[in-house]
């Protein structure tokens, strides 16, 4: 097993819940959502749209609002959430080491400053005078009890492998945390401003012990809001903590009430109605209803996600890499943009949105990165050329689907009009939302597939984090695909804290996988939010997954 990836069980687990959030959105009728990084209409996109860095300022506070989401949470504890539900509550509850911004880049929370001192050396000074909910006092105790957590084989933490690489976590001073890793790891600073960076008071985690993160204990962090209520089957409520330590985020509403909606009709008349005040994740369908409402304004702001058909038998007709160029070559993606997915979106030419490349070293480079890939524009005569010169003739493939919504229907019957225009027999296998998400978990349950749909966004903002899942070994690598400079690349990417080269290291990785497809790249969608009338101050973006978001939130003048 190679450095960038571990086939361990928290690897295993962090994948899964994964593969689980993407099930359980889709079940919902909702769709993960993406974009390409762009101010404004991204090129190729099949109508106009706007992204909207941040909305209209709030002219004060508001007492409340209450805001959807799509499914309850399992549990906000922060070692074991991996979904938008929970994700979206925490990020104004609990508070990283760092943060990750709503224009996806990195900056410092919870600790104040950080140095590299070596390749295995991370140094975080915590910041002094900041207070959890109970009014007790940040410690660098409460960071190492926090860190500990994710490398703790019985936390099973759905973080683990953002921690594979990580030695020890230590006290080093009364506001000083020393993380020492195995090997270089070029990934693991900028995973502590998502999920793994979270932090926890120690007693509070050795008090609840099994409990923690539950409706009836909640949890005890230094965010801008603190745990109120759950009720179980309905709703969760947070409050507005007044001792919160930065005066930029302070909360502008006194409460927030996420209600629980699993039903897309249920939520889009209830945000027409004015019943919820706002929601993330708006059914694409529901886009031209809500642009036009009196009853509030539809956003859109940056993603990173790709909407993709994974590859997952290589045994097959798929496995010449031939085959695959044809398939996408075939598909209309412009067409399930515009029937699927309210015409909002851009083909993807990659796995990885554009704006993953902002960190390179200076634009040049970027704009030639994004230029140096393989295209696959629709062209069903050329795609049945390259599939018959490759020997297609009549072979069959399974196509597995579920029926989710709309738009997962439009796109596996485009895919497998793709199939036919190229020579090959597809069939479609459907089957109940339950086991479409033991596609992602088990092999036994890939057996006989050759295609599914997955929506696979990054936690930070580096293409690593989407291709380290296509390494040999790797759980996130469903078809089992293998290419020795494809992992060399991966590894050396891993290896490199220099932005040249690591940058290069990225590049070389994207290079190999779109040339050899072992997942086809369909399309990105813009995040979406709406707003109702009474509020206003969200900045849409992606990173509201760990980002105090609501904190933002005000009156609308």
């Amino acid at each position: 097993m190679s450095s960038a990836t571990s086939g361990s069980p928290h690897h295993r687990r962090s994948r899964i819940r994964h593969a689980l959030a993407t099930a359980l959105a889709a079940g919902a009728l909702l769709v993960t959502t993406a974009c390409s990084g762009t101010a404004d209409q991204g090129k190729g996109a099949t109508t106009a749209f706007q992204l909207t860095d941040k909305t209209p300022d709030p002219a004060g506070d508001v007492d409340s609002f209450t805001w959807s989401t799509y499914a309850e949470p399992t549990t906000i504890d922060y070692a074991h959430s991996f979904d938008f539900p929970p994700n979206q509550i925490l990020a104004n509850v609990c508070e990283s080491l760092l943060r990750w911004n709503p224009d996806l880049t990195t900056s410092p929370n919870l600790a104040s400053s950080y140095t590299n001192p070596t390749p295995t050396t991370w140094i975080y000074q915590i910041r002094p005078g900041v207070r959890f909910h109970d009014g007790t006092t940040l410690t660098a105790d409460d960071v190492v009890a926090s860190l500990r957590r994710n490398l703790d084989p019985e936390t099973a933490s759905v973080w683990a492998n953002p921690f594979r690489n990580v030695k020890s976590v230590d006290r080093t001073g009364p506001l000083e945390v020393t993380v020492t890793l195995a090997r270089p790891d070029s990934t693991f600073n900028k995973y502590l401003a998502a999920g793994p960076g979270t932090v926890e008071s120690a007693a509070t985690l050795a008090k609840s012990g099994n409990d923690y993160g539950n409706p009836q204990t909640g949890v005890n962090c230094t965010g801008p809001f603190s745990f109120g209520s759950w009720t179980s089957g309905q709703s969760l409520t947070l409050k507005r903590f007044d001792g919160y330590w930065n005066p930029a985020l302070k909360a502008k509403s006194g409460q927030v009430k996420f209600v629980f909606l699993g039903d897309a009709t249920t939520r889009v008349n209830a945000f027409q109605s004015g019943e919820v005040d706002g929601g993330w994740m708006v059914p694409p369908n529901a886009y031209a209803q809500l642009r036009d409402t009196q009853a509030g304004s539809l956003y859109f702001g940056r993603n990173t996600t790709v909407a993709d058909e994974v590859v997952s038998n290589l045994k097959g007709p798929l496995g010449d890499a031939r085959v695959r160029q044809a398939l996408l070559m075939a598909i209309d993606r412009e067409g399930i943009l515009k029937a699927g997915a309210g015409g909002v979106g851009e083909v993807a030419h990659s796995l990885v949105t554009d704006n993953l490349w902002n960190e390179a070293p200076d634009a040049t480079t970027r704009d030639a990165i994004l230029k140096d890939v393989p295209k696959y524009p629709y062209d069903p005569a050329k795609a049945k050329a390259l599939a018959a010169e490759a020997g297609v003739n009549g072979q069959k493939i399974v196509i597995a689907t579920s029926p989710l919504d709309s738009q997962t229907t439009i796109i596996t019957q485009a895919v497998a009009q793709a199939a036919t225009a190229i020579g090959l027999k597809p069939q479609i296998d459907s089957v109940s939302a339950e086991k479409y998400t033991t596609l992602f978990t088990d092999p036994a349950a890939r057996e006989g597939i050759d295609l599914f749909l997955t929506f696979w966004n990054t936690s930070i903002t580096d293409p690593l984090d989407m291709y380290g899942a296509l390494q040999t070994g790797a759980f996130g690598n469903y078809g089992g695909w293998s290419d020795p400079a494809f992992d060399a690349a991966i590894d050396k990417a891993v290896a490199s804290y220099d932005p040249v080269e690591h940058t290069a290291a990225n590049a070389e990785t994207q290079r190999i996988a779109l040339r050899e497809l072992p997942w086809l790249p369909l399309y990105t969608q813009p995040v979406s939010v709406f707003l109702g009338k009474r509020i206003t101050g969200v900045q849409p973006s992606i990173a509201y997954l760990y980002y105090p978001w609501a904190a933002e939130i005000g009156a609308k003048g």
